[in-house]
């Protein structure tokens, strides 16, 4: 586990993330919601992220999850925007908007209080995208008021993408540009970074 930021500083987690994208000469992309590009934003605070950072889209809306992700408008009117099946298309639609190597995606409830569907404040889909397609997923459940909800998604972003790079405890080996990067977690993987 990497330390959080301090105020004002350089995220080490963000350096570890830009440093090995960079030495790998992989591209990084982020899809968010409920994070509205605090994500990108951490990752662009590191000096040099410009080398490898392409984007980040932040699509608050369902509207703008649909025309600019490309997620299945008909699925969020019956699904809402909270779920796992959403955070995979935010990160393949990304993926494709970006044309990137790595993309992670955050869809969630921060809070106060649950969503229109009943949803709890707290939970929160990350998906990892690559070329090949959905790497790796996550659903969590965080406590705390919605700045703390924020924050702790934007760090599991982080150490998501961190894992699709080799970077985290428990990620697999870093497979080369082009080739199969291995299963990612089945559906419904309940694992907190």
């Amino acid at each position: 586990m990497h330390p959080a930021p301090e105020p004002g500083g350089v995220d080490p987690l963000a350096t570890a993330v830009i440093t090995s994208a960079i030495a790998r000469g992989v591209t990084l992309a982020t899809a968010e919601s409920l994070t509205a590009g605090a994500v990108v934003a951490r990752l662009v605070d590191v000096p040099g992220a410009s080398a490898c950072v392409l984007g980040g889209a932040a699509c608050y809306a369902s509207t703008a999850k649909a025309r600019i992700l490309g997620v299945d408008a008909a699925e969020l009117d019956r699904t809402g925007a909270v779920t796992a099946s959403v955070a995979r298309q935010m990160a393949l639609g990304a993926q494709r908007l970006y044309d990137a190597d790595l993309v992670v995606s955050t869809t969630g409830v921060a809070g106060p209080g649950p969503d229109e569907r009943a949803v709890p404040a707290g939970t929160v889909h990350l998906a990892l995208a690559d070329r090949d397609g959905v790497r790796d997923e996550r659903v969590l459940h965080l406590a705390g008021e919605r700045s703390a909800v924020r924050a702790g998604t934007v760090r599991a972003a982080l150490e998501l993408l961190a894992v699709g790079l080799g970077l985290a405890p428990g990620a697999a080996p870093e497979s080369p540009r082009g080739s199969s990067p291995g299963p990612g977690r089945p559906e419904g993987s309940d694992a907190s970074p």
